[in-house]
């Protein structure tokens, strides 16, 4: 499956210790970031995984892309509720284009838990089967 993985600036040592501590199932699956983010989960944790730009200069807008297509499964998006930020609406639009296209989405850590052991089972092999169909339309 396709995974993004995103956090604000007071999020991030956040997301960086949840990623290392289910490295293992991480590892299985193809994973894509914010820039710096991206690059802090990568040096901590030695993951493949494909960087866009950072938040603010279009990254959440690049993973969004991604979702609109129906080509990401799961995104992880820790953010900070209190501290304003400069992209707002772009977050707000990552967050909304996850409800249109019923991509999971967990903004904190304990709904990520709860993604990741469902990710782990197979709870989210559903996403195969739309990906399928979305396949065969543009076809």
């Amino acid at each position: 499956m396709n995974i993004a993985l995103i956090a604000h600036d007071r999020k991030k040592e956040d997301l960086i210790t949840f990623v290392t501590a289910y490295r293992d199932i991480f590892a299985e699956h193809t994973l894509f970031a914010t820039g710096t983010t991206g690059l802090k989960i990568h040096e901590a944790t030695k993951l493949k995984i494909h960087r866009f730009q950072s938040g603010p200069l279009g990254g959440d807008q690049e993973i969004g892309a991604m979702v609109a297509r129906n080509e990401m499964d799961m995104v992880f998006f820790f953010r900070d509720p209190l501290t304003a930020q400069p992209h707002e609406p772009d977050v707000t639009a990552l967050v909304r284009l996850c409800d249109v296209y019923a991509v999971p989405l967990a903004t904190n850590m304990g709904t990520a838990e709860m993604l990741i052991h469902g990710l782990k089972r197979g709870d989210l092999n559903w996403r195969n089967i739309i990906r399928r169909k979305d396949g065969e339309k543009n076809e």
